[in-house]
């Protein structure tokens, strides 16, 4: 399914329990639905379900000018009003998790669950979409994701980022939301790798300090991909987190 926003075409896939509240998930940079959706798919029997591809990314359209991460923030808030969605709580990965800061600093939702979020700029290299699809070929369990991400990346398109795509990163990266998070009032999870080197376990400490109702739940040796490096445990934690608000 798509819906249409600044001329900018999103794709998204949304199922699960119609009468039960609302899980929106939003996957890191260079990453699409796929990412997501081996953990989404744990919470379709008591939750809506909502995986979006980002503009840019996966089967959704490029943004037709250098969006931000408000603007990336704004349109997932339109299309959660365009269907009508209930009591919404967002998962966040990397980039996506950003993305759930700004959202979650400027509309009311249930709760916040981010992945290695990053929310200042860091001082590490940003990898793009081949070294992600490097890194996730290699994690236990992870490969047939990979495989699916695979016929995105492979095209000409998705190997190089396009010009446009190049100075959303840029602008992304270079964007500092520490005084937007400092106004988040929602209950917060923030899950961390010991072992991330893409975004240093140390900012979901700094998180955490930002966010009055929050905590840190870390797995220790675990990577930018600790969520699914460590899946049947961060299902269980979720499912605590989230068990009040069926």
């Amino acid at each position: 399914m798509t819906f249409k926003i600044n001329n900018t075409t999103i794709n998204y896939v949304i199922y699960g329990n119609s009468t039960g509240d609302t899980l929106v998930f939003l996957h890191g940079w260079g990453q699409n639905i796929e990412m997501m959706k081996k953990l989404a798919d744990y919470f379709k029997n008591d939750y809506t379900i909502l995986i979006v591809d980002l503009p840019g990314f996966g089967l959704s359209s490029e943004p037709t000018y250098s969006w931000s991460v408000y603007d990336y923030a704004n349109a997932i808030y339109n299309l959660s009003k365009y269907l009508n969605l209930k009591k919404v709580s967002l998962i966040g990965h990397s980039f996506g998790g950003k993305i759930s800061l700004v959202y979650a600093s400027k509309y009311p939702i249930e709760k916040l669950v981010l992945f290695a979020s990053p929310f200042k700029k860091e001082v590490q290299k940003i990898s793009l979409k081949t070294k992600f699809l490097k890194l996730i070929m290699k994690v236990p369990g992870l490969k047939q994701i990979g495989n699916s991400m695979k016929k995105y990346i492979g095209s000409t398109d998705y190997r190089n980022a396009s010009e446009m795509m190049r100075n959303v990163l840029v602008k992304t990266v270079n964007t500092d939301i520490t005084e937007d998070i400092k106004l988040i009032k929602c209950p917060t999870l923030i899950v961390w790798g010991t072992n991330d080197t893409a975004v240093n376990i140390s900012r979901a400490y700094e998180l955490e300090k930002l966010i009055d109702d929050s905590a840190v739940i870390k797995f220790e040796g675990a990577s930018h991909y600790a969520y699914l490096e460590h899946l049947n445990e961060c299902v269980k934690i979720l499912k605590s987190f989230f068990g009040g608000n069926k």
